[in-house]
């Protein structure tokens, strides 16, 4: 079993209990102070709440793909893929 642990000295801790009940004020403090917070779960860290800076967002991703599909002139997207003869019904019944 292969165990990593990080320096977490001089950071704050909190329980990720105390994390939940408390996030939106922690984030605030966070973004004021620029200090990183530990996340504790029974005590042992799992995970790290760090401030942005001025770090620039990731590009958007939704509806990224927009306008890029064209489709062939009369092509009817609602149709069936195969000829009738090939479907096989007999699940249905």
């Amino acid at each position: 079993m292969v165990m990593s642990c990080r320096y977490t000295g001089g950071m704050r801790r909190i329980s990720a209990s105390k994390f939940k009940a408390t996030c939106l004020a922690l984030m605030d403090e966070v973004q004021a102070t620029g200090e990183s917070i530990v996340i504790t779960k029974r005590g042992k860290p799992v995970g790290t709440f760090v401030p942005m800076g001025d770090a620039p967002m990731p590009k958007r991703r939704l509806g990224g793909m927009r306008g890029t599909v064209t489709y062939a002139d009369g092509f009817d997207f609602t149709a069936p893929t195969g000829a009738e003869d090939d479907w096989n019904w007999e699940w249905a019944e």
